[in-house]
């Protein structure tokens, strides 16, 4: 699999939009980075309408919130340099799981939402979460479902 710069920048901007809430939390920390990773990793290699880059998967409309425009992590991800300390271990964190140097620590989950919902998404009724990793579900769930 042949992974670009632009494949990582885009893997680090969604983990930054997604989980950096979760990097100071004793129950989350390093290890809701790296799972948020491994769900685009295994969405990847299903080599369906998820996408066949990493890019490709984190861009995907209404997949991964931070990129929705109505977000608003939306506009801190898009911006062209992010200036935060956090940035910089998603970006560590993008390379080293996209580069296959660390292990898949979702058990193949490809999908995920917040345990803090009110109402879980629809995919998620009657699903039961292979993990949970800080205030964060995992699920590993057959064929193609739009999270």
């Amino acid at each position: 699999m042949m992974v670009t710069l632009h494949d990582v920048d885009i893997l680090a901007r969604t983990l930054f939009g997604e989980a950096r809430g979760e990097y100071g939390r004793s129950e989350g920390g390093l290890s809701a980075l790296i799972a948020v990773a491994n769900v685009v990793m295994n969405r990847m290699s299903e080599k369906s309408w998820y996408g066949a880059t990493i890019a490709a998967v984190c861009l995907k409309p209404w997949q991964f919130s931070c990129w929705n425009r109505a977000d608003p992590n939306y506009v801190i991800i898009k911006e062209r340099i992010i200036d935060h300390p956090i940035f910089t271990i998603c970006q560590g964190v993008a390379e080293a799981v996209a580069a296959g140097q660390w292990p898949d620590i979702t058990k193949g989950s490809n999908h995920y939402h917040t345990a803090e919902m009110v109402r879980p998404p629809d995919w998620a009724r009657e699903q039961d979460p292979i993990l949970r990793i800080g205030r964060h579900l995992f699920y590993r769930l057959p064929g193609n479902r739009s999270s």
